[in-house]
């Protein structure tokens, strides 16, 4: 609007009609608020818009007033006098902003300077809740109004309770003066009240209104806290039965859950129903914090207590007569308890596919074979009460192998010179005999330590152990077919002169003693690659040069030789000039 005005410039013009020697010219435009450019809400407020005009003479002039707030016309008005007031009963924040007047006469026209007006304070805010009474569980909805504020507008929602913080929301409203937002009614609301203020921005600063209305709001239990009890008691020893009830009390039927956790595990839950009830034969991992929980939708009350179960039995202890033993000798494991005699005892053997019985006793006595070699367990057994020991390893070794001459030698050995490690034959005092020890996994590995092999190069894989006496028996395989068996006390090798592309694939070796156990490595994947460089050199009536077909030629060739196959069709020939007599025409051929 204002660039539809024309700036006035400060000349003198005459009038039109008979008063031709009339003239005037304005000197200024004055804008100004009273009481003052800062207003208390509610209070009342003028806008005053003068001229000052200089006259030749004596005549009337109208003047056309108008008045703009922000930019907007606000009030416009026609007069003989130099002045005009704009009133404004009760002054609101929506008055708050920048002002300015213009005047306009006879064509010319005049603006007045920017005059800034705050009205401080606000409105108080209304709020209306949608429900007085609620479930525990269930929202409520509130709305707050600022009536005669302009957007936008900041809303602060508190919700009260009694001793205690209020909980507040914000929401921030950008093109309305009223919000509505939801507060949840949490477990122990009772009695609730709710209130709001609003909040706007005024030259960068933030003005806060006085607080709404409060609203009251009465929260009903849909059920009530639950009970947990305990029988016979919290304090409990292993081995008898201990029992659990929940129960709480509804207002209505409608999806109650009741749910029973130990140390936050679930044991137990019902649903539609008013009581729970568990129970079980108590043990040391019984004891912790119980939790009975009630849910109904968004409400949830709980009750917690605590169980400390007593320990009635240690667990067992198995004791092996010797845990490395000859074969044929006797072995003897027995299971006891300290300070505990009336308990059932079991002896098993442990398996990776589920631990086998021995015995129903506290005590066994066995011939040891070499398949006797293994971890052994006890279980011992009161009031359904069952507990295991840690675990004994027994080893039982083969055959004697008899040495050739006889002599008393204290802890002799015998060297494997295996590239592993060193692996010794334990000798007793005085004693004419070697314990075998079985083998353990071998491991198999190129002599060069990487997978690649050139081919046409040599080739070596190495098989050792790291645990067995010897003498070693290795069978070598590529893929399910063994290429070769060897009986030795060293590392067994396998090698070939020249690596084809046929001797690529997986391998991996056997070993065995006279343990009578065979173990088996894991395989490994040899790949081979070529490396080579094709030259050809021909002359030809005293011209030195290259032949890129007889080149292709002697590729050929070597693909006869090597097998046709990717790596070599896709090999690099490097052609070299040399310089050849023509006196030897032999050279170039």
């Amino acid at each position: 609007l204002f660039n539809s005005f024309f700036s006035c410039q400060c000349c003198f013009t005459s009038l039109q009609g008979n008063e031709s020697s009339a003239f005037f010219t304005f000197n200024a435009v004055h804008i100004k608020v009273q009481p003052s450019a800062k207003v208390k809400n509610g209070a009342p407020m003028s806008v005053i818009c003068r001229a000052d005009i200089s006259k030749s003479t004596n005549f009337n002039l109208q003047h056309n007033i108008t008045i703009f707030k922000d930019g907007k016309l606000v009030f416009m008005s026609v007069s003989g006098k130099g002045d005009a007031r704009y009133e404004v009963p009760m002054a609101r924040s929506s008055h708050t902003g920048d002002y300015q007047c213009a005047v306009e006469a006879d064509g010319k026209i005049r603006y007045s300077d920017s005059l800034h007006v705050w009205v401080t304070g606000m409105t108080k805010p209304i709020l209306i809740a949608e429900k007085k009474e609620v479930f525990e569980g269930e929202v409520v909805k509130l709305r707050c109004e600022l009536p005669e504020e302009v957007p936008p507008l900041h809303f602060i929602f508190r919700k009260i309770k009694m001793n205690s913080t209020p909980k507040e929301k914000l929401k921030y409203e950008l093109q309305r003066n009223f919000s509505v937002i939801e507060f949840p009614v949490d477990e122990g609301d009772n009695i609730l009240q709710f209130d709001c203020l609003g909040r706007r921005s005024v030259k960068f600063e933030f003005e806060t209104s006085e607080p709404s209305n409060r609203t009251l709001i009465t929260v009903k239990e849909p059920f009530i806290k639950p009970t947990l009890r305990i029988k016979p008691s919290s304090n409990i020893t292993e081995g008898k039965e201990i029992q659990f009830e929940c129960s709480t009390v509804v207002a209505k039927m409608r999806d109650i859950e009741i749910i029973l956790l130990r140390n936050k595990t679930i044991l137990s839950s019902v649903r539609d129903q008013t009581t729970l009830k568990y129970s079980t034969v108590a043990t040391l991992e019984d004891s912790g914090e119980y939790l009975c929980k009630v849910e109904e939708g968004k409400a949830s009350k709980t009750t917690t207590r605590n169980v400390v179960v007593a320990e009635l039995f240690p667990k067992p202890i198995l004791v092996a007569s010797m845990n490395n033993l000859d074969e044929n000798k006797e072995l003897t494991l027995s299971c006891s308890i300290k300070d505990f005699q009336n308990a059932s005892f079991s002896i098993l053997r442990k398996n990776s596919n589920g631990d086998v019985l021995l015995r129903s006793s506290r005590n066994l006595t066995m011939r040891a074979t070499v398949n006797d070699t293994g971890s052994y367990i006890c279980k011992a057994e009161v009031s359904k009460i069952v507990k295991e020991s840690k675990p004994v390893t027994i080893r039982v070794y083969g055959e004697l192998i008899q040495m050739l001459e006889p002599s008393a030698v204290i802890y002799a050995l015998l060297s494997m010179s295996l590239p592993c490690s060193d692996h010794p034959c334990f000798y007793s005092v005085n004693e004419q005999a070697c314990h075998i020890a079985p083998v353990s996994m071998p491991s198999i590995s190129v002599f060069s330590g990487l997978p690649e092999v050139v081919l046409g190069k040599p080739v070596k894989l190495t098989c050792c152990l790291t645990m067995g006496t010897p003498p070693i028996t290795f069978t070598f395989y590529k893929g399910n077919k063994a290429r070769k068996e060897i009986v030795t006390n060293n590392t067994f090798v396998w090698q070939k002169k020249e690596m084809s592309r046929q001797d690529t694939g997986s391998y991996y070796c056997i070993a065995s003693n006279r343990a009578n156990v065979s173990v088996k490595s894991h395989p490994i994947t040899i790949n081979g690659k070529l490396n080579f460089v094709i030259g050809c050199v021909l002359c030809h009536h005293g011209r030195q040069g290259f032949s890129s077909e007889a080149c292709s030629a002697t590729k050929k060739h070597l693909l006869g030789i090597f097998g046709a196959g990717p790596d070599l069709e896709s090999a690099e020939v490097e052609y070299t000039e040399v310089e050849v007599s023509t006196l030897d025409p032999h050279r170039g051929k």
